[in-house]
């Protein structure tokens, strides 16, 4: 067990290394200091170390992620984003994309409900054009990104398949969509993070969307269904 001056030590040096620090920081170094090295170190892999997103295009998409699991806590996204050149236009279009992809449900309930009484009207292709509008004001490869992340947090499994197609129509490099697609490990749950995965290898699968050679081969190779062996093994680790 730590005494009070190292555990304080140390998390001082947690609260520098971040430019914060949460209550769980806290109590993982005080009981379960090995996990919170595992933790630290996921986290910064995840959320700090430079992938394939520049700065910018990382938070924006984390501030989407933010709106979307209502993590009212992490306000240092905000200046983060605007310290790597964000504008106001951009943020005006990351609340009307969220709001707008958090009401998937109204699209989702039309296209399982409706759809043979409204054979004049294509309900993804609606969808579509209607992301396309919120997303004036930003790059819409960034509001691909946002809207790929949150679907996930959502859990709107068939509206994260809409914006895998819509993203691929508009050559969003996959790379970029697996990256924000992990932003959502943290706030929207390790399993939603899963199921996002197996709903894009199910689209690449059968041929939905065109992959690359790379994310065929992820996608092609057998045995990724989980201990039950069903189309959705659902497993958080």
């Amino acid at each position: 067990m730590q005494s009070p001056d190292d555990l304080e030590q140390q998390l001082a040096g947690l609260r520098d290394k971040r430019g914060y620090l949460l209550p769980h920081h806290g109590l993982m170094a005080l009981t379960a200091p090995k996990l919170l090295e595992a933790y630290d170190a996921a986290y910064t892999a995840l959320a700090l170390d430079d992938r394939i997103l520049s700065h910018h295009d990382r938070e924006f998409v984390w501030l989407a992620i933010l709106i979307a699991t209502d993590e009212a806590i992490a306000t240092h996204h905000i200046p983060k984003f605007r310290a790597a050149g964000g504008t106001d236009a951009e943020i005006k279009a990351i609340l009307s994309v969220t709001a707008f992809l958090c009401g998937f449900r109204a699209y989702g309930f039309t296209e399982r409900h409706w759809a043979t009484h409204l054979p004049e009207i294509n309900v993804e292709a609606s969808w579509d054009s209607a992301l396309h509008r919120a997303g004036q004001g930003a790059d819409m490869r960034l509001v691909h990104l946002a809207g790929l992340a949150v679907q996930t947090c959502n859990g709107e499994w068939d509206g994260l398949a809409w914006q895998l197609r819509a993203a691929y129509r508009d050559d969003v490099p996959e790379f970029e969509m697996a990256e924000a697609l992990s932003l959502t490990m943290f706030p929207g749950s390790v399993p939603y993070f899963v199921e996002a995965a197996r709903v894009w290898r199910e689209l690449i699968v059968s041929g939905s969307v065109e992959a690359s050679a790379s994310f065929k081969a992820w996608a092609n190779f057998a045995g990724q269904e989980g201990h039950g062996g069903g189309p959705s093994g659902r497993s958080g680790g």
